[in-house]
């Protein structure tokens, strides 16, 4: 988790998820990093595993490509003071480019191509009120959706003719300051149920 905890180290991996190799030449123009930089960070990720040489390079410029084609991480805090330390880490780091990412993209929506703004991507923000199981199959259910489009990432044959690179950030946390109202209090917090109004007798004749 410490190796990468470093939002270049994050970058060059979604680099590579797209373009399959890269040099630390062509890393840098990507990310306008110098070229002696993402060389050192791609070596940082190989010597814990998440990239290798690729092989093809000539001279200096040797192509990187990533060991595995996706990241799945889970954790929970445990009695380890280290390992809090570099999970919380990662955490940060990970979220915070995320999130300054789509901030970026989103706030200079005006510059976008045109047939960028033309896409009608999914936006949405809900509070939800949801049981332990609930949870998991909202999970499931949503995972199921993502998973049909994300397979294109790594075989690019996938890919359909005009197909462009989104990022999907779905992201929920627990709304805490909500918990501190008692349930009688959340419970009078939803609005009335609609009632419909009584049928009026028609005058006969």
């Amino acid at each position: 988790m410490r190796a990468l905890a470093h939002p270049v180290r994050m970058k060059l991996l979604g680099l590579l998820s797209h373009a399959g190799t890269l040099t630390a030449t062509e890393a840098s123009e990507a990310l306008g990093e110098s070229p002696a930089n993402c060389a050192f960070h791609l070596r940082t990720l190989a010597k814990y595993g998440f990239v290798e040489e690729a092989g093809g390079g000539r001279g200096r410029e040797r192509p990187w490509r990533r060991t595995h084609a996706g990241l799945d991480i889970t954790f929970s805090a445990g009695d380890d003071p280290e390992f809090n330390a570099a999970a919380t880490a990662f955490a940060e780091q990970a979220y915070a480019g995320l999130m300054n990412a789509a901030a970026s993209a989103l706030r200079n929506w005006a510059s976008w191509p045109a047939e960028i703004q033309q896409l009608k991507l999914p936006e949405r923000a809900s509070s939800l009120y949801l049981t332990e199981a609930e949870s998991a199959e909202l999970t499931r259910q949503l995972n199921e959706v993502i998973d049909q489009y994300a397979g294109r990432l790594s075989h690019p044959e996938q890919r359909p003719a005009g197909s462009v690179p989104i990022e999907v950030l779905l992201l929920s946390w627990p709304q805490l300051d909500k918990l501190k109202l008692s349930p009688h209090q959340r419970d009078q917090a939803r609005p009335p149920e609609a009632v419909a109004p009584e049928a009026k007798e028609q005058p006969s004749g």
